[in-house]
């Protein structure tokens, strides 16, 4: 794999990219999905089940289950329209959904931002790793935790 650039989306764009990319993957985008992405886009760093289902509860103006989030967020995961942070059991909206590619997240442990790196050397690199081992890596996950550049900067 090689590194590659691409345009991320925001707002409008963003949600008109992952409505197209889940209805290719041949999924229906339902008003329900739909508030779950809006939720999601709208938060600035990873958001729990629970966030999101706290946002759209009231945005909707009922309450939705974090289950239901659950299902939607599995669902845009395997659409490529969401990205886990792992170590947060959180979920970010993935800035561009029409590009299937391996990533690496970098998790401040103060403030909890989770910024998205392209690596394709470094997730190649454990893709041929897990391959010695007989074992057949989908989706690799790469996550390095420590302290952004705001907070590093603060910490000195």
């Amino acid at each position: 794999m090689a590194t590659h650039h691409h345009h991320d989306d925001r707002g409008p764009a963003l949600t008109d990219a992952a409505r197209a990319a889940l209805e290719t993957a041949g999924e229906q985008w339902t008003p329900m999905r739909a508030n779950v992405f809006e939720a999601l886009a709208g938060f600035e760093k990873p958001a729990s089940a629970y966030d999101i289902a706290e946002a759209v509860s009231k945005d909707v103006g009922r309450r939705v289950a974090a289950n239901s989030v659950y299902r939607i967020l599995d669902l845009f995961v395997g659409a490529n329209l969401a990205r886990r942070v792992e170590s947060a059991n959180a979920y970010v909206a993935n800035t561009h959904p029409n590009c299937l590619h391996d990533c690496i997240f970098l998790v401040c442990d103060r403030c909890g931002d989770a910024r998205h790196v392209d690596a394709d050397k470094v997730t190649s690199m454990v893709r041929a790793v897990a391959e010695e081992a007989g074992f057949v890596a989908q989706r690799p996950i790469v996550e390095v935790r420590g302290l952004c550049p705001d907070c590093a900067a603060a910490n000195r």
